[in-house]
């Protein structure tokens, strides 16, 4: 008998599934993508989001459409992904680490299990930010203030178990101190807060406080190592206070979406990322790209989550 290539290709296409899996994904999209983000219009993960949504529909070859579901630090717009129908055409934006403190914490909507990564694509380390007539000028200051006034200063977040409040948390255990925790559903309404001297001190993200300094003075960062967009503000570690914060955004599927669909999201997803004009956003906004392959992105996850869960034992930061 000869085996033909003809022939060949159609034995692979009468074999089990393969058919039906390749016809799905040659249709999708059938219809607009939602890219669901858990916060207000004009945050971060809400840029990122437009950023990368026309950067995306070139690559789909269909509408992707961004879609503001905020409340509970990103828990409604993650919920309805992980209940929305897995076939590619409902995505959400994260942030770590409230993809996984927010289920640690209470019993959430959602867990990591329920989502398939797509791709994380930016890291944006904590800041601590107050107003430019705030007459503390360093981390010092702050602190000083904290201790002499405790449960008084306040701290401002974008929600319970988010990375701007995990800060709050590790600083005041490294610091022994104690801080008002006073929540909002998105930047925007961080930066009324502050700018109208309604709250003390912001926990917001360096790209978005380096994006929108007006009368706003940044002490210090929660990297590793200092921003190359703000050279000049130190991290807490070199002030002497162990902690290293900050923001993972990324987008994952639901967990049951098929996988030719979901490894057509991956590659579209890696070459939008890698594209000029979302890296060129990113240096507008004074963000880093940190772009990473779902698959990897999630086994790393899945290894970070019992220092969460021990952190919460120790330091259970819902009561903070």
């Amino acid at each position: 008998m000869t085996i033909t290539r003809r022939s060949l290709i159609a034995a692979t296409l009468a074999a089990p599934g393969i058919a039906p899996a390749l016809a799905q994904t040659n249709r999708f999209p059938d219809r607009p993508v939602e890219l669901v983000v858990g916060f207000t219009p004009g945050g971060a993960t809400d840029l990122d989001a437009r950023a990368i949504a026309p950067l995306l529909e070139k690559r789909l070859g269909g509408t992707v459409v961004v879609v503001n579901r905020p409340g509970a630090g990103g828990e409604v717009a993650l919920a309805s992904v992980a209940r929305a129908r897995p076939d590619g055409h409902t995505l959400g934006t994260t942030n770590m680490p409230g993809l996984l403190t927010i289920p640690i914490e209470r019993r959430a909507q959602f867990n990591v299990t329920d989502f398939a990564g797509v791709a994380n694509l930016v890291t944006d380390p904590n800041a601590i930010t107050v107003h430019q007539d705030s007459p503390w000028r360093s981390m010092e200051d702050i602190l000083g203030a904290a201790r002499a006034r405790p449960d008084q200063v306040t701290f401002a977040s974008t929600g319970v178990g988010t990375d701007d409040h995990l800060l709050l948390v590790l600083m005041q255990k490294a610091t022994n101190t104690s801080f008002i925790h006073v929540v909002f559903q998105g930047d925007p309404q961080l930066f009324t807060a502050i700018l109208g001297k309604q709250v003390d001190v912001l926990g917001l993200n360096l790209g978005p406080v380096s994006a929108n300094p007006d009368k706003l003075r940044t002490v210090a960062m929660a990297g590793a190592t200092r921003s190359r967009f703000r050279p000049e503000v130190p991290t807490l570690k070199e002030l002497g206070i162990d902690v290293v914060m900050g923001s993972e955004r990324g987008v994952v599927a639901p967990a049951a979406t098929p996988p030719a669909v979901l490894a057509k999201l991956r590659e579209a997803m890696a070459d939008a990322a890698k594209d000029p004009e979302f890296a060129r956003i990113l240096q507008t906004r004074f963000t880093e790209p940190g772009f990473e392959d779902g698959e990897a992105w999630f086994t790393r996850l899945r290894g970070l989550q019992e220092g969460y869960r021990t952190l919460w034992e120790r330091t259970p930061w819902a009561q903070h």
